[in-house]
């Protein structure tokens, strides 16, 4: 299988490294945190913003559990934080076997190493652009059996897929793939949040590895064509089905975690 991973490079800010800068990680560089500066600057709540989309991720993985899904394909998984999804599955389905995904040949180091010697659990090359490949990959076929439900992980990482790189069609790829009773888990930059942090966070991404493409709420939903919502919709992260925790960075409204995520089944 081809694999056109990025090299490594220290000096350009990172979208990976930058999530786990605002995540309190430790896997960052000064190309990466000057980035972030910036960001911060102009949009404060994207650090609280990308905390939700961790909280969003953790509560959607343990509904699925809970549903009944006993498989996870996490695509885009970015370097590996608190209560990752084998773990908050596993709580709940023990047994449950979960394929990280990514395409960033760092990513990968760090999944494998946190990984090795944990039954159920890989970490494989693969790129969103290119979901067949991801599919066929023997790592991914050896550890999903998709004659029976999947979890489908997207959580922070189709916005980073321009237009050009038909977006809805690579859904509807991995939808095609899975069993009846699959589940898709999706978050996704809107355009409909604050304009000025949307306006700064798109600029700022321009100069990363991967360039960021906020949608309407409309285009979104259109990524869960063939899918249907599970309640409450596509909301505000903060709005999914939250702890009560989960709310205490959002009293000025749940908008300003400026990402919308939704949950839908495949009938």
């Amino acid at each position: 299988m081809e694999r056109e991973s990025p090299a490594f490079d220290p000096h350009t800010p990172n979208v990976a490294r930058l999530y786990d800068y605002f995540l309190g990680g430790k896997d960052h560089f000064p190309a990466d945190r000057a980035a972030a500066a910036k960001i911060l600057a102009v949009a404060p709540e994207l650090r609280a913003a990308v905390r939700a989309n961790r909280a969003f991720l953790r509560r959607a993985v343990r509904f699925l559990a809970e549903s009944g899904i006993t498989q996870f394909l996490d695509i885009g998984t970015g370097l590996p934080a608190q209560e990752n999804v084998h773990e908050v599955a596993g709580k709940v389905a023990p047994g449950a076997r979960v394929v990280y995904v990514d395409r960033d040949p760092v990513v990968l180091v760090h999944a494998r190493a946190l990984l090795a010697g944990r039954a159920g659990t890989t970490a494989a090359y693969g790129d969103l652009r290119k979901p067949d490949e991801i599919l066929k990959n023997p790592e991914v076929m050896e550890a999903i059996d998709f004659d029976r439900p999947v979890g489908v992980l997207l959580t922070a990482i189709m916005h980073y897929l321009g237009d050009s790189d038909r977006p809805q069609e690579i859904v509807a790829s991995l939808r095609d793939a899975v069993a009846p009773g699959s589940h898709l888990v999706l978050s996704h930059a809107t355009s409909e949040a604050r304009a000025e942090a949307v306006d700064t966070v798109t600029a700022v991404y321009e100069s990363t590895d991967a360039p960021l493409t906020p949608r309407s709420r409309e285009r979104i939903a259109e990524l869960f064509e063939g899918f249907e919502l599970v309640d409450p919709g596509l909301v505000w992260l903060p709005e999914w089905r939250p702890d009560q925790a989960d709310t205490i960075d959002f009293a000025d409204g749940p908008e300003s975690s400026l990402l919308l995520g939704g949950v839908g089944r495949k009938g």
